[in-house]
């Protein structure tokens, strides 16, 4: 184990050598890889959505309708390992889950460049989806771990900030080649990252807390009591405008153009690419300012305040020009950047023999909602049309996450060694 810091609150800009050495170390940055190739092999679908569906022989009017079809079984693979990875990652540990994820989701996504059918696609979209759910949980969970409660802010912020950019990397991979090649390209990087990860140690709390006597993993504990319960799912509902902005707006960003009357055709997987240069940018940032202000719960409120303003200048300021749209993506992105904040919020809410748990299924239910989300979108867009029936969505969406917020436990310097009775 690391030795704890002094009670004070670095800062970047007077960030110490040790510090930095402290905050480098090779579990953060494995971890921080792991989410890349995490990142770049979730979003992968939504940038070749569309070229991947005309090559399997998707009419134009299908277009729709098939790509949500895949996106949910992705995310309801997401549900389900979600689950079973975060109760894996209290029983066995956190890096079980970091090898074992990661050997599922490459092996399917490498799987992916063979299909010939919408069925067989949708298959292996579930079976990615439960390897793609175990990575950011357990990886934030050992870097909260094994950091200095003064300084893991930082740390889960650069594993985010890194992560990000995997949807960067997919964007411009998936440009240069063919989409088959792309998830190849994927599966292998991987693969390649396995190799890293034999370096790297398990976390000291847990290791402690599995010598003693205490349940580990148990899911159920989570719905024990009332209070419990609301804990939970708090850190759940905090979280849905991130999907929201990700899963319906960027994915669905060349209907939205469309609707906006753009002088160009919108390229979903250009919206996605701005979005997440945000969305890095975001993450890095949300972690810094909570640092500055000893304050998780502030900086998450300010920056659903500036997504709430963006969502509304997405949908409702009238502009022509899709260099504006785009540009309006990366703002969105940032406004969402709140990402590592929201887990490792949910992290440091719950005891060690629970905190893989929450950690890993908080993420995963998250993504898990877009089946909530797009049939309401598409019930809203039926009533409303494309741009009323989002805003409305949107709508929803933000103030569920403000009521989340509303009298959370705010967790900035707590200590996290303890546990869930």
């Amino acid at each position: 184990m690391i030795e704890p810091l002094p009670e004070t609150k670095p800062s970047l800009a007077t960030t110490s050598p040790s510090l930095l050495r402290q905050l480098l170390q090779i579990p953060v940055i494995v971890a921080a890889l792991g989410y890349f190739v995490d990142i770049y092999d979730l979003l992968l679908f939504s940038i070749v959505r569309v070229q991947s569906l005309r090559d399997l022989g998707v009419a134009e009017p299908d277009m729709l309708t098939s790509g949500i079809y895949l996106i949910n079984m992705q995310m309801m693979g997401l549900l389900i390992g979600g689950i079973l990875w975060g109760v894996l990652g209290d029983k066995r540990g956190r890096l079980s889950v970091l090898f074992g994820s990661i050997l599922i989701y490459s092996l399917a996504n490498i799987a992916n460049g063979f299909v010939t059918s919408v069925d067989q696609y949708a298959l292996l979209r579930l079976i990615a989806g439960i390897g793609l759910a175990g990575e950011l949980g357990a990886g934030i969970t050992l870097v909260a771990e094994i950091l200095p409660k003064e300084i893991r802010g930082y740390g889960t912020s650069l594993v985010a900030s890194v992560g990000m950019a995997g949807a960067v990397l997919a964007y411009f991979i998936a440009d240069q080649f063919d989409w088959r090649n792309a998830y190849f390209i994927g599966g292998g990087l991987g693969l390649m990252l396995l190799l890293m990860r034999a370096s790297i140690f398990e976390s000291g709390m847990f290791t402690h807390v599995k010598q003693q006597a205490v349940k580990r993993g148990n899911f159920l504990q989570l719905f024990a009591s009332g209070s419990q319960f609301i804990k939970y799912l708090r850190c759940i509902l905090i979280g849905l405008p991130v999907w929201f902005v990700a899963g319906i707006l960027m994915t669905f960003s060349p209907e939205f153009g469309k609707a906006l009357g753009l002088s160009e055709p919108i390229v979903a997987g250009k919206a996605v690419m701005w979005e997440y240069i945000g969305l890095s940018i975001g993450d890095l940032s949300s972690g810094v300012f909570s640092q500055y202000l000893g304050s998780r719960k502030k900086v998450l409120a300010l920056f659903l305040l500036i997504t709430a303003s963006l969502v509304a200048v997405y949908l409702f300021v009238p502009f022509q020009s899709t260099t504006i749209f785009y540009a309006i993506c990366v703002g969105l992105g940032f406004g969402v950047g709140y990402w590592a904040l929201f887990v490792t919020i949910a992290a440091e809410q719950f005891g060690t023999n629970l905190r893989a748990t929450v950690a890993t299924t908080v993420p995963n239910f998250v993504r898990g909602s877009i089946n909530i989300m797009t049939p309401l979108f598409l019930l809203f867009k039926g009533q409303f049309g494309v741009i009323s029936g989002a805003g409305l969505l949107g709508l929803l969406v933000i103030a569920i996450a403000f009521l989340g917020l509303w009298k959370m436990e705010e967790t900035f310097g707590k200590d996290l060694d303890f546990l869930e009775e």
